[in-house]
């Protein structure tokens, strides 16, 4: 059969993408390396409760037209990202605010907190800051860099701060109010039923293949008109590809691999247990524990099951382990330093040079997207590719 677009990833970005060609009357075919469809936002259902298998997604934006398109495949709970730190025996509120301030430093007003971190800026005498350490203690001093950001920082990235470049922390918000609520986004909350029936609507009777690796089992071949190339895999064609891998995977490394980070999720059924931690998320930000988080599903659905309302019973948690990304491992954060981005160019070079190849997501693009930023990024692609 003859396709206009392969879909390569079945994610977020491919899912908008392939739904909005098919809209438009053009045929897709996606196809994903993994054995499931909904890439990093999949979700498994596991005695009730829907278990984020890639890591805590909430959802929030502050893009009215995202939101409202969303909301076309899901319906959302008012779930609210508040999230706890724990720092050796010590739990603070996150983002930084009057809860944390509070707690950290037995004091009641504003004025107090307020005073408190410029003396400590003040104190750090940092006036032009050449490393990330340098730049969180000029903006917001030793307690709150030395409990909150420093032993997390160096986790997820795996190196001291002291070897992190400054402009990884451009700012920190300070909110001098009781407000414990992560995310200023108007728009926020929890698909009822997990995200991966989110990308199900998406795809609709679009055909998938899974288990499906791009480099293997497609080829690039001269069009029968003699005029360019098209792809071909299993007898079908492909007028055009939209790939959302790894660009320096797909040009096949030759400016050198790009550098991501990874990550390794271990998960823990806890039948007799009906509330672990009492938060959907609880930051470890010693560097000493090994995790930088511990996730425990059902709370993104307040306890209960989605489909009966009913409390479930017992829980299931995860670890969350940063680790250096090797080849073979799965690639979540791009590296995005002025070495990586360099290289990056070249290769977006080569991309604009593939006339019947368009490249998406954070691989693709090598830019982390929080979910808004998918679906409006794969929006307006699409929207240029049908020339609106």
């Amino acid at each position: 059969m003859q396709f206009d677009y392969l879909i390569v990833g079945a994610g977020l970005y491919g899912a908008v993408f392939a739904h909005e060609m098919e809209k438009a009357g053009k045929k897709c075919y996606v196809i994903d390396r993994r054995n499931h469809i909904a890439g990093n936002i999949y979700t498994e259902k596991k005695n009730g409760i829907n278990v984020h298998r890639y890591g805590a997604h909430i959802f929030h934006t502050s893009d009215k037209e995202v939101w409202k398109y969303v909301q076309n495949f899901a319906e959302f709970n008012n779930y609210i990202n508040c999230p706890v730190a724990r720092y050796k025996d010590e739990l603070y509120n996150l983002p930084f605010n009057m809860n944390t301030f509070s707690k950290m430093w037995n004091i009641q007003t504003p004025a107090q907190a307020m005073e408190i971190i410029e003396k400590q800026r003040r104190e750090a005498a940092v006036e032009n800051p050449s490393n990330l350490e340098e730049q969180a203690l000029s903006l917001a001093g030793r307690d709150v860099y030395t409990k909150l950001i420093k032993g997390y920082t160096e986790k997820q990235w795996g190196r001291d701060c002291t070897e992190l470049p400054s402009f990884i922390i451009k700012r920190l918000p300070f909110r001098f109010t009781f407000d414990n609520n992560y995310f200023n986004d108007p728009y926020q909350g929890i698909p009822v039923g997990g995200y991966t029936k989110i990308v199900e609507r998406l795809l609709g009777d679009i055909p998938v293949e899974l288990g499906v690796d791009f480099k293997k089992a497609v080829k690039e071949i001269p069009a029968q008109s003699g005029e360019g190339t098209v792809f071909e895999m299993n007898g079908n064609t492909f007028e055009k590809v939209l790939y959302t891998g790894m660009i320096d995977e797909f040009f096949d490394d030759c400016y050198g691999p790009l550098e991501y980070r990874s990550l390794r999720f271990e998960s823990e059924e806890l039948p007799d247990v009906d509330n672990f931690q009492g938060n959907a998320v609880v930051n470890y930000t010693e560097r000493e524990v090994p995790f930088t988080r511990i996730i425990e599903h059902k709370f993104f659905e307040f306890g209960k099951d989605s489909e009966t309302g009913e409390p479930v019973r017992g829980t299931i948690i995860t670890r969350e382990y940063p680790a250096t990304w090797e080849k073979g491992m799965e690639p979540y954060y791009p590296v995005n330093n002025d070495q990586n981005n360099a290289v990056y160019e070249k290769y977006h070079a080569l991309a604009l040079e593939k006339k019947n190849v368009l490249f998406g997501g954070r691989l693709g693009l090598y830019k982390y997207f929080d979910m808004d930023k998918v679906i409006r990024a794969s929006l307006d692609a699409a929207a240029e590719e049908l020339g609106k």
